[in-house]
């Protein structure tokens, strides 16, 4: 595979996953605590993919560099979310392993890429 392939890929990999975390988000109770998870964890983690796809656009290393640094934060972020929703047995039918699972995973590709950096 390319890297132009593999940046396709991802990017597409980040979209599913942005859209599960907005289902997710939406399924939130409407309590005071769950308007603040939904808050969060619904911008941590749809920038997750759209600052990779910022990154596959840069215009320098550098900036290049950046964005992935910035998705890699993203990616643990939304998993912190996920886990705290997960604890607090807030959603009682929805598996968030899988999430947390898929979130582990674009870290660990992420923090790849920014190492070989």
């Amino acid at each position: 595979m390319t890297n132009k392939e593999f940046a396709q890929v991802l990017e597409k990999r980040t979209i599913v996953f942005a859209i599960e975390i907005l289902k997710l988000s939406g399924s939130l109770p409407n309590t005071p605590e769950s308007l603040v998870l939904r808050n969060q964890i619904s911008k941590s983690g749809t920038s997750i993919g759209a600052n990779y796809r910022e990154a596959n656009r840069s215009r320098s290393p550098k900036d290049f560099k950046n964005k992935i640094k910035i998705s890699l934060a993203e990616a643990s972020e939304t998993d912190y979310w996920l886990e705290i929703i997960e604890e607090m047995q807030m959603l009682k039918t929805v598996n968030i392993s899988k999430l947390r699972i898929e979130a582990k995973e674009l870290l660990a590709i992420f923090t790849s890429i920014a190492n070989k950096l």
